[in-house]
Order: C-alpha cells, then sequence, then structure tokens
C-alpha cells in the first residue's frame, strides 16, 4: 500500500490516481488526528486537499475527519444506535451500545394534549402553548380539570414545537373551501375610499373589518342565511350575527346592533365591494356618526386578511358548509354565535404580524406573543378603566369547559334542524310526485299550471 506521502507527492504534482476504499481509509486515518486538533483556518487548508484527494464533498469530508475514531448517535425507527466513527465510514456498522430513548410525554400527555387542542378550536402550537399555561388554572378553578398532577405538569412545561410533533397525526382534517358570493356594488364605491392592507397601523381598538359569509350549501338558488363577521383590527376582538338574506336592511340592522354591543366606540369600518355594504344608508349612517368608511380594492382579498381568516377559522368551523334558510337555524345560529364570541374572545389567543423584510426571494416574518383578544384590550391604553373593569369581571365569571359544551350543543341542535327540514322537503317532494300522473301530458297550459309545485 502506498505510504500517505507518496500519495500527496503524486497529487501536488498534478498525477491523477484512483484510490481505493483501503487507500482512503489510510488517508483518513492520517489526516483526522491532525483535523482534530488544528485551528479553523487551518481546517479550510486540510479540507481542500483532502477533498481533492479522495473526490469527497466538502460537507462529507469535514464529517468524515470530524468523526473518525469517535462514538456517533443514529437513529432509526425510534432506537438510538452508538456507532464508531471509522465503521459508520466503511460500512459495517458495528455496534458499541443500542438502546430505546424514554418518552417524556407518554398517551396520558398526548390524549389530554388531543382533548385541550379540540376544545381550543384546533389551535397551533405556538397559540397552543399560550392556551395551555392559561386554561389550565381556570379549569381547576372550576373543578374541571379530568388528568392527574404529573400530566398536568407535563402539559404546563410542553414546547411549541414538542405540541406541533405530538399532534402531527391529528391535523389532516377540515381542508374545505368556500365559493365568492360578493357582487359588485353601485356606482357609490368611488365615494368611499380604498385602503389596503399595509394601510392599518392603528394602535387602538375600534376600527373593525366587516364581511358577510353566505350559508347556500352550494345552491345559489333563492334566499339563505348569512353571517355578518365583524373584527377589530387592532386586539382581533370580533362579533358575529346571523341575517335572514344579504340585503342592505338586514346587514345595516346587524352591523348597528354589533356596534351597540362592542365594549369599545366604533371609530372606523373597512367592507369589501359588496352592494350589501357599498349602499347610501351605511354610508350616510358612517357620515352622522362620525366613523370612517373605506372599502378594499376589487378582487385583492388580502386587504380584508383581519376579517377574511375568521371566516374560515370561526364562522366555517362552527356551522359548516350547509345550506341554512329557515327562522329555526337562523334563532340557533345567533345563539351560537352569542356563546362562541364569548369563547373565542376572553380565551383563544392570536399572533399579530410584526413585521415582514423580503431579502431576494425569501420572506422573514416576526409575529408578537400570542395574546387573547381580552388580553389586548386590557393593556390599551386608549380603553377607559370602566370598561377594563367590566371586561375583568365578565372573564372571572366565565367557565371556558361550560362555553365550550354550551358551543357543542347548539351545533348539534343546528344539525338537527337541518335534518328535520331536509325531511320534511323530502316527504312534500314525495307528495308532489305522487299526484303527477305517469300517462301526464306536457303541454304549455299544464306546464304552467303546475310549475309551482313542480318546483317546490
Amino acid at each position: 500500500m502506498k505510504n500517505f506521502e507518496e500519495i500527496l507527492k503524486k497529487l501536488r504534482e498534478g498525477g491523477f490516481m484512483s484510490l481505493s476504499l483501503k487507500e482512503r481509509k489510510a488517508v483518513v486515518k492520517e489526516e483526522a488526528t491532525r483535523y482534530q486538533k488544528v485551528t479553523k483556518k487551518e481546517k479550510g487548508k486540510i479540507l481542500d486537499e483532502f477533498g481533492k484527494l479522495t473526490g469527497y464533498s466538502r460537507c462529507y469530508a469535514a464529517y468524515a475527519l470530524r468523526t473518525y475514531g469517535k462514538k456517533v448517535a443514529v437513529y432509526k425507527n425510534g432506537v438510538r444506535s452508538i456507532f464508531i466513527g471509522d465503521d459508520l465510514y466503511n460500512g459495517r456498522g458495528m455496534k458499541v451500545k443500542k438502546r430505546r430513548r424514554d418518552r417524556i410525554y407518554d398517551g396520558k400527555v398526548v390524549n389530554a394534549l388531543i382533548h385541550l387542542w379540540k376544545m381550543s378550536d384546533y389551535l397551533c402550537g405556538k397559540r397552543l402553548h399560550v392556551y395551555l399555561t392559561e386554561i389550565i388554572p381556570i379549569l381547576e378553578k372550576f373543578n374541571e380539570l379530568k388528568f392527574d398532577g404529573e400530566t398536568k405538569e407535563k402539559l404546563m412545561d410542553i414546547s411549541p414545537a414538542t405540541i406541533d410533533r405530538l399532534l402531527k397525526n391529528e391535523k389532516m382534517k377540515f381542508r374545505l373551501k368556500g365559493r365568492s358570493l360578493t357582487k359588485p356594488g353601485t356606482l357609490l364605491k368611488h365615494s368611499i375610499p380604498i385602503r389596503t392592507f399595509a394601510d392599518w397601523n392603528e394602535k387602538e381598538p375600534g376600527f373593525v373589518e366587516a364581511d358577510l359569509v353566505g350559508h347556500d350549501g352550494g345552491d345559489l338558488r333563492g334566499e339563505f342565511l348569512y353571517s355578518l363577521d365583524v373584527t377589530d383590527v387592532y386586539s382581533g376582538w370580533g362579533k358575529r350575527k346571523a341575517i335572514k338574506n344579504k340585503a342592505q336592511i338586514w346587514t345595516f340592522n346587524a352591523l348597528k346592533e354589533i356596534k351597540e354591543n362592542l365594549f369599545f366606540p366604533m371609530k372606523g369600518i373597512d367592507s369589501d365591494n359588496g352592494n350589501d355594504f357599498i349602499n347610501a344608508h351605511l354610508l350616510n349612517y358612517c357620515k352622522k356618526e362620525h366613523i370612517t368608511f373605506t372599502r378594499a380594492r376589487p378582487y385583492r382579498k388580502n386587504d380584508n386578511c383581519f376579517v377574511e381568516q375568521k371566516n374560515y377559522s370561526i364562522v366555517r368551523r362552527a356551522v359548516g358548509y350547509l345550506r341554512y334558510d329557515t327562522d329555526e337555524e337562523l334563532k340557533i345560529m345567533n345563539k351560537l354565535y352569542d356563546v362562541l364570541d364569548l369563547y373565542i374572545n376572553f380565551f383563544l389567543p392570536s399572533m399579530k404580524l410584526k413585521e415582514k423584510t423580503r431579502i431576494g426571494s425569501r420572506v422573514t416574518k416576526r409575529y408578537d406573543q400570542p395574546k387573547t383578544p381580552y388580553q389586548r384590550i386590557v393593556e390599551s391604553d386608549a380603553v377607559s378603566g370602566e370598561v377594563k373593569d367590566t371586561l375583568m369581571r365578565t372573564y372571572e365569571n366565565l367557565n371556558p369547559f361550560l362555553l365550550k359544551r354550551n358551543i357543542d350543543k347548539l351545533t348539534q341542535e343546528l344539525w338537527k334542524a337541518y335534518e328535520k327540514k331536509m325531511k320534511e322537503r323530502e316527504k312534500k317532494t314525495q307528495k308532489v310526485d305522487e299526484k303527477i300522473p305517469s300517462n301526464f301530458s306536457l303541454t304549455q297550459s299544464n306546464f304552467v299550471y303546475n310549475l309551482n309545485d313542480a318546483t317546490r
């Protein structure tokens, strides 16, 4: 076998030679001892020569020299194996020690985490981490804690990254998308200024975004219910109200009712370009009440991002994508929103974007610490002490588990009302079909006479 000095000499002279595996091992053994003792600058020179000699990439060359003669841990299927660097390099893999890591977060912790995750309306790891630290003491206060002290301590100490890892298999659900039901407004929109996402820099509550969510169930014929979603830009505080249809009168009345029930004065409204918002009634009302009225650019949903993101995360998750069009469903839906708003505004934390920087094609976003809308309002200097005291008293008397149970109960009531409605309509359709004889002649007079029954 050629010695190391001879190999290096021929390499420096420009001679080409291919090394066998045995010769590469000799080079690694000789260079590793020197490589592991020198400075970073000298290591770079060694890597240059070593890479030319062996043909290895710089990354693998550094790994081979760095780990030679040392123990290297390798994980596969949850099993930890330790190898000597040289044995790992030549592929034989002589094991020194093999053990399985003990799980810190056992099945009890995972089951409790999944339960609280579902209770939190499926928050991400960073938001759920804050939610756990706040919600567990409240559950103890109302005797709603269903797990032991050790599990509780682990839930309080768990990190956001570990939460996402443990919940990975539970997050492949609810991937649905709806359709846009916004119809262009009148020429009146030219009197209402445009406001984009970048223009929002308010440092106090009161400036809100409003949007309508249609419950058509995939059938746009006739009238069906809508949900008016109003979200405060600064705090994330939201209010929702179900209305019969998207007529201007129902939208306007619901918006006024939400304004009266807010804990802070409404100072600005931003909406899309639909005719349910872009109308003289709302424009005159905003002028009278000294409310700033702005609108988004057409077909730019990101301009209304603060409320658009709530349409799915709150409204669709609560009531789904079915068709609702009866007074009974309207009544149940408004009861559901009354309880749901309390639960979300007081107990579910959210993150706000602080800054966004672009370096080339890479965009870096930085968010603030997750906080609930209630916490953001209480921390605001623009809100009076009387309002803060009212919010604090309300917060102390709320049981999140009781609110969640009521939400689930009302969701079931809404589903039962929908099933009852569909069964009644199916019976009516069958009766109409029985009235039509098999030898029914389809003339123009018969078609017009029976049009009402046939389309009902």
